[in-house]
């Protein structure tokens, strides 16, 4: 890949702020801005013109459908795609999208997470946009949809995905560690951001091999079986040559995600055989999930058209390495400065280990929800 062109299609399917600042009147971007950067309501007549513009830049990108885009607490995302398309009173074509629709819609919540645990009165569910994450298309072959971040929740309010508590999350860190920088006396700090870098591993398993695999094709793992003859003993698939096959398949991978605005930073072999990595940018966390997501579904699709099977399970293979998440975790304020990282001046670390202390604290008191925040079926 050329970096020329790397770089001519990085962004294009994101509606990010560059592409925000082209298409809305400077009041309205400021507006949106605001919205996004602390929190201040946006009224229902810039929120249509924030839907207009998005709809005419989705159109331009051969997007026919919209969604709101969410987690629910299945380990995957879901959507309900919505038309454009509408008649008016003539029974003629029109394209719409209002600023309604684009802060909010009413999904079914009956299963979700799963099925038969609300009364059905209770079933309906509401989606919110989410400002603070861009929206992205993705596309299909024959057109694209317009994907748009946002938080679940039942009709009383209960957060029935994993957005809405990290945002939750999120603020208490930021507005916590936005009271420690100015007791340090910074008074000149804006903001302070949780950051994430999210390392994704993963195995590669032929197709052919794969689909004699009952436990392989409907596990994602195997729950049988004998250790192969050669291992991961002889540690030289680590940082190895990366095979031709799987090269062409990461190429790939990357290509569609430079044009939802995703950088992939480092991509290697990893331990085990046939087992591999990539390693994005560090984000803001919210932002980041959302990236991560993307990223193992463009994996998914693109290991089908290279005849692979793409394993995304922590412990596919006993005996060998699992595929890890490693969630590189820090803090960022308005400066650049990273928070948990020591200075060379030993004098003025001690603002670095308050912060690293206040983080071992929260650790130790707290490990329980630690836990409980990523148990899933896979790993407990």
């Amino acid at each position: 890949m050329e970096f020329d062109k790397a770089r001519d299609i990085f962004g294009m399917y994101v509606f990010d702020r560059r592409a925000m600042k082209e298409r809305l009147p400077q009041h309205i971007f400021e507006a949106l801005m605001a919205s996004i950067e602390g929190g201040q309501k946006l009224d229902s007549a810039m929120a249509d013109m924030v839907a207009a513009a998005m709809k005419e830049w989705a159109l331009s990108k051969g997007a026919t459908h919209w969604t709101h885009w969410f987690h629910p607490r299945t380990e995957l995302t879901a959507e309900k795609h919505m038309s454009f398309m509408s008649k008016d009173e003539n029974g003629m074509p029109i394209e719409s999208f209002k600023g309604k629709e684009l802060i909010q819609s009413e999904p079914d919540a009956s299963s979700l997470p799963s099925g038969g645990i609300r009364s059905t009165f209770e079933a309906r569910g509401y989606s919110a946009w989410d400002p603070s994450s861009p929206a992205f298309i993705m596309m299909s072959k024959k057109g694209g949809t317009l994907c748009i971040p946002s938080v679940f929740i039942s009709y009383d309010g209960t957060p029935l995905d994993l957005k809405t508590p990290l945002l939750k999350a999120v603020d208490a860190v930021e507005t916590r560690s936005m009271r420690l920088l100015k007791l340090f006396g910074n008074r000149g700090i804006k903001w302070a951001h949780v950051t994430v870098g999210a390392e994704q591993e993963f195995f590669l398993v032929d197709n052919p091999v794969a689909k004699d695999r009952m436990d392989l094709k409907y596990c994602g793992r195997t729950l049988l079986g004998c250790c192969p003859p050669k291992g991961q003993q002889m540690e030289d698939h680590y940082f190895g040559s990366i095979p031709s096959r799987v090269l062409s398949f990461m190429e790939d991978v990357e290509r569609d995600l430079y044009r939802l605005g995703v950088v992939i930073t480092t991509r290697h072999n990893e331990v085990a055989p046939c087992q591999f990595e990539f390693a994005p940018q560090f984000a803001d966390a919210n932002l980041a999930c959302d990236q991560n997501q993307q990223i193992m579904d463009i994996m998914r699709k693109m290991a089908k058209r290279h005849d692979f099977q793409l394993l995304l399970h922590e412990k596919p293979f006993a005996g060998l390495n699992g595929s890890g998440k490693h969630v590189n975790f820090s803090i960022m304020d308005s400066e650049g400065r990273n928070l948990l990282m020591p200075s060379s001046n030993h004098r003025k670390n001690i603002q670095f280990l308050m912060f690293l202390s206040a983080f071992l604290l929260g650790a130790s008191k707290f490990h329980s929800l630690f836990r409980a925040s990523i148990a899933s079926p896979g790993n407990i």
